[in-house]
């Protein structure tokens, strides 16, 4: 097939080429690949066989200070995730406000919490999360956070449940106390303000205890110190000092990941970030060791799909090369908006998505569909409860969108609340049985909605049935690949279910090879980093290529 004419049918568009040496191909990617030309698919390894695993191991619960039980914190990780730490606050050696009155019920708060974690429950905690683990089907981790105002804020976590809770002095006091373990001490929150519990990289050791750092969680994204998600905590704002760009500028080689960094007792929630792992099984050992050789990436919430590679290396991997293949191929959850890969800094190459559905002149369609519950706007929350049905085809996959409560640190006057575990009640190749809670969304900013992500293949004309709470709605594939379509379950201002456009795979596969032969430096590094429609993003862990 001719290129240009592929190409043009798929919609795809690359702008930005820039700093890259002799040759570029963009391709669209389907399944099977069977519509690419011959010399792409020789490249290009199948996204079938492509592994990923997704987990969040920093989050909080009421084990220390937060809200909901620990038990219900695991239970609403199996849902979503392959694997799960819940972390308790344990230290804070550098604790200030002796002397500031504003500061006294911050300190209350975190040395009661401290307290409660070393009488007695820290061996609760330790003894609930072994318990829950599940070899091979969802994996359970034990770690604990260090807050340092010089350092920045830590978590250990560990690789076996059998370890103490230490004290220390310091974040470096901190990892020498624990080298005799298995353990990862992981940098988070990056880019507040250096000596304000933002992190130093002078004092960055690259190594197998900090294989990786935390780009994105409900705090905010320190990618740059500017783009989407600003840091709007009251911690302060971002800054460039400590963020993912200056690291790597200042020639540090880590891996990039996400988590929630949630207060609500619920790993992995919805849009507020999750780590992935490239790891051939869902095997402690392989897991960590996947982990440690820096071969992981980070999202926001979508499960999205990146293999990146430049020459025989992929994500995490230092490499020797002047002439550098590189190649990305990716497999979103929704429309895809653009597809980025960055050298040193600069974008270089920005694969643009089609602005309209590409839909394919074919009875039988591949697409993804998301469901989302909620917008009820009283204070109660929504129990939703029933299932998804196609009256056709099948569903390949699923994915499901659930949140927790939007607290990412506690306030003074805040309650407890029981947290309210959304599930999945059953599943087969043509229906799903759905058991959630929604919430309002607290501003026009913040969601709350619950939702699911459907990869089906069904002829145009059958349906998706949504039934819940007494009502049924449903619509062919052929409407839903026109434009979204919603409805009210008690008339205007009350709850509502929303079926999105339908995504083809033109909209959500998406790779490109090109070639660079302009080293910049002794060192090069390159990531790739993919922004959705909907606002939802991934970002891989670099590749460093030194000069031959």
């Amino acid at each position: 097939m001719d290129r240009r004419k592929f190409l043009k049918s798929s919609g795809w568009t690359l702008l930005g080429l820039a700093a890259a040496g002799t040759g570029s191909s963009l391709f669209a990617c389907s399944r099977d690949s069977e519509s690419l030309p011959d010399d792409i698919k020789r490249k290009m390894p199948s996204m079938k066989d492509f592994k990923v695993f997704w987990g969040d191991i920093h989050n909080h619960c009421n084990v220390t200070y937060g809200h909901g039980d620990l038990a219900d914190a695991l239970a609403a990780a199996e849902q979503q995730l392959d694997f799960a730490s819940v972390t308790p606050h344990a230290l804070w050696p550098d604790i200030p406000g002796a002397n500031d009155p504003r500061l006294a019920w911050v300190i209350d708060y975190h040395t009661d919490a401290f307290r409660r974690l070393r009488e007695g429950g820290y061996e609760k905690y330790r003894k609930a999360v072994e318990e829950a683990n599940r070899p091979g089907k969802f994996l359970t981790f034990v770690s604990y956070e260090c807050h340092s105002m010089e350092h920045g804020d830590h978590v250990a976590l560990f690789h076996d449940f059998d370890v103490p809770l230490v004290e220390c002095t310091s974040v470096p006091d901190l990892m020498a106390r624990l080298a005799p373990y298995k353990c990862f001490v992981t940098p988070h929150h990056m880019g507040y303000q250096t000596g304000f519990r933002g992190f130093n990289w002078d004092k960055f050791k690259e190594g197998d205890v900090t294989p990786f750092v935390e780009m994105f969680s409900r705090h905010g994204l320190a990618e740059s110190d500017s783009g989407d998600y600003n840091y709007l905590h009251d911690m302060g704002p971002r800054v460039w000092e400590g963020s993912i760009q200056c690291g790597l500028e200042k020639g540090h080689k880590f891996g990039l990941m996400c988590s929630t960094d949630q207060h609500a007792g619920y790993p992995g929630s919805y849009g507020d970030g999750r780590i992935g792992v490239f790891a051939d099984s869902l095997e402690r050992g392989a897991l960590w060791d996947a982990m440690r050789d820096r071969h992981v990436c980070g999202i926001t919430g979508d499960k999205i799909k990146v293999d990146f590679r430049i020459n025989h290396g992929r994500s995490g991997d230092v490499i020797k090369a002047d002439k550098r293949e590189i190649y990305v191929n990716v497999e979103g959850m929704s429309q895809l908006d653009y597809v980025d890969i960055i050298k040193n800094g600069e974008c270089i190459a920005r694969l643009n998505a089609p602005q309209r559905n590409v839909i394919p002149d074919t009875d039988t369609v591949r697409a993804k569909v998301k469901v989302n519950f909620g917008w009820n706007r009283e204070e109660e929350y929504v129990h939703w409860l029933g299932n998804l049905a196609l009256t056709d085809g099948r569903i390949n996959d699923m994915q499901t969108c659930f949140r927790g409560a939007a607290f990412t640190s506690p306030q003074p006057g805040e309650s407890e609340f029981h947290t309210r575990v959304n599930r999945v009640t059953e599943r087969g190749d043509r229906h799903v049985g759905l058991d959630m809670y929604s919430s309002k969304n607290p501003n026009v900013l913040t969601p709350a909605m619950q939702g699911v992500i459907l990869d089906v293949e069904m002829p145009r004309s059958a349906k998706i049935v949504a039934e819940f709470n007494g009502h049924k709605y449903e619509h062919t594939l052929d409407e839903l690949l026109q434009g979204a379509r919603a409805h009210f379950l008690r008339g205007w201002l009350s709850e509502a279910i929303q079926f999105e456009r339908a995504t083809t795979e033109g909209g959500f596969l998406a790779g490109h090879i090109m070639t660079d032969e302009k080293p910049e430096r002794d060192t090069d590094y390159y990531y790739a980093r993919v922004r959705q429609r909907d606002g939802q993003w991934a970002w891989t862990s670099p590749i460093w290529v030194e000069r031959v």
